[in-house]
């Protein structure tokens, strides 16, 4: 296993935070299963027994990938409670989620492949704290459409498209590069591929992006 880091982490906070960019990647390319502490130990430029001292099992280190991709994405919808304007609140989320499949699409990975085989580590989870979430984001979306403000459409529908539209240029990154004639999107590519993705969502709910939307 090559070593992902050019310099060893030497503080505690450097490496716990090598052990984790090391696992999200590794989990991200071999699975739960696949993957092995010894594997993620290497890659971070450690010994295992040091990732161990950190995190005890590697189901407790998992789960630390997935709780931080989702605390990443639960911050992203911060926009639903400050902005009350649907408009803007869904088109700075949606900015904000592919901001995320740029700067962590492992994570995202990670997520998906849990998800994809039964979500056999993190079910409790999503049964818990992802239900109680989306509930939430529902209740805000039916508000604006209560208000006549948006298209009545089922909420969940809405988060879901939101989810699989920007998520899918982390989890499909190699597909997405491979089309862009094997070139990974640039500054201009990301920038134009946000907005096109707020323009089609918004206006499938009668919403227009405008430009107090924390555009790129």
């Amino acid at each position: 296993m090559t070593n992902g880091n050019f310099k060893k982490p030497s503080t505690r906070n450097q490496k716990k935070q090598a052990i984790l960019d090391a696992a999200e990647k590794i989990f991200a390319e071999y699975g739960f299963k696949g993957a092995t502490t010894q594997m993620i130990a290497d890659f971070a430029g450690i010994p295992k027994a040091n990732l161990h001292y950190y995190f005890p099992t590697k189901e407790a280190l998992y789960s630390q990938v997935v709780q931080n991709i989702f605390d990443i994405w639960l911050e992203a919808a911060d926009s639903f409670d400050q902005n009350m304007d649907p408009a803007i609140a869904l088109a700075s989320y949606i900015n904000k989620k592919m901001e995320i499949s740029r700067a962590h699409p492992n994570g995202s990975k990670v997520w998906a492949n849990e998800v994809m085989h039964g979500a056999p580590i993190i079910q409790d989870y999503l049964e818990t704290t992802l239900k109680e979430w989306t509930t939430s984001r529902e209740a805000v979306i039916q508000s604006w459409i209560d208000e006549g403000r948006m298209d009545k459409i089922d909420p969940k529908h809405l988060l879901y498209m939101i989810w699989a539209t920007t998520q899918h240029y982390a989890d499909f990154v190699h597909q997405v590069q491979t089309l862009n004639d094997g070139q990974p999107f640039d500054d201009g590519a990301w920038q134009a591929a946000t907005r096109d993705v707020k323009k089609i969502i918004l206006a499938g709910v009668g919403l227009q992006t405008g430009g107090d939307d924390g555009d790129h």
